[in-house]
């Protein structure tokens, strides 16, 4: 059947993923395969956020340009509140040599930390060893999956410092609006929103906290290559309006020193 003359069609809805692991940190797929997939979802765009590096970017977002996908430069680092870890997402880093030293200090970290939990099997009769975790790991960060995480004291206006935007991922029922408020005084942009931890309850409620504090939402699958289960590309709906309302806020700091210097 087809539309009455005059009348137009509903706009087609476009979705995007802000939320996505390599080869590159802990992922199994090769970014330009990252890059593959999310075009092959019909995704209009993607963000490639591995652990503590940027090194696949690059190559995704080459892959993504023949593809008619555009890739993102993000990059997920841990931080500390107190004793608690907190993930942080940094997206649209177009200034990333800023924090590179930074993120060779959280490789570093995470190797130590692998050698140190090796140890500790070792002593509990478990027969692994450290070359074992650099063989799984590949040429990609030590990370979780390897044995290792990351331990960072601080972190938080990292994200910024490149150029991007600074985001609580998979921030769940823990992360209170007293600590978000804590965190929007240290330099946090937004929120992690739409994730595969957080039900349709959660949602809502990060969705009032970005409002009520003027932040902006994110969202993402957090895949690290699984072909089914809850974290597969396409299975978060984000709306490419989300990207937009970043960008928008990106675009309001970066014009903010010349309109005061006006």
């Amino acid at each position: 059947m087809t539309a009455p003359t005059g009348e137009s069609l509903p706009p087609v809805t476009r979705f995007v993923d802000l939320h996505m692991h390599s080869t590159a940190s802990d992922g199994a797929r090769a970014p330009e395969e990252v890059a593959a997939a999310a075009a092959a979802a019909g995704l209009s765009a993607s963000a490639l956020t591995d652990h503590d590096t940027i090194g696949g970017v690059a190559t995704a977002r080459a892959a993504g340009e023949r593809l008619g996908l555009r890739v993102i430069t993000g990059v997920e680092l841990s931080a500390f509140e107190g004793d608690r870890e907190i993930h942080l997402l940094g997206l649209h880093l177009d200034r990333p040599e800023r924090i590179e030293g930074a993120m060779e200090e959280f490789r570093a970290t995470r190797v130590t930390r692998a050698r140190e939990m090796v140890g500790k099997l070792n002593a509990l009769g478990i027969p692994v060893t450290f070359d074992a975790v650099l063989a799984a790991a590949g040429p990609g960060a030590v990370g979780r999956p390897h044995v290792a995480r990351a331990v960072v004291d601080g972190g938080w206006a990292l994200d910024s410092r490149a150029g991007g935007l600074a985001i609580v991922a998979h921030p769940g029922p823990d992360f209170t609006r007293t600590r978000v408020e804590r965190a929007v005084a240290l330099g946090l942009d937004g929120l992690e929103v739409w994730h595969p931890s957080h039900s349709g309850d959660e949602v809502r409620r990060l969705r009032a906290l970005v409002d009520h504090f003027h932040l902006v939402a994110s969202g993402g699958s957090d895949w690290h290559g699984a072909a089914e289960g809850p974290r597969v590309i396409g299975v978060m709906k984000v709306p490419v309006a989300v990207l937009e309302k970043q960008e928008a806020r990106l675009a309001e700091r970066r014009s903010a020193p010349a309109a005061e210097g006006a």
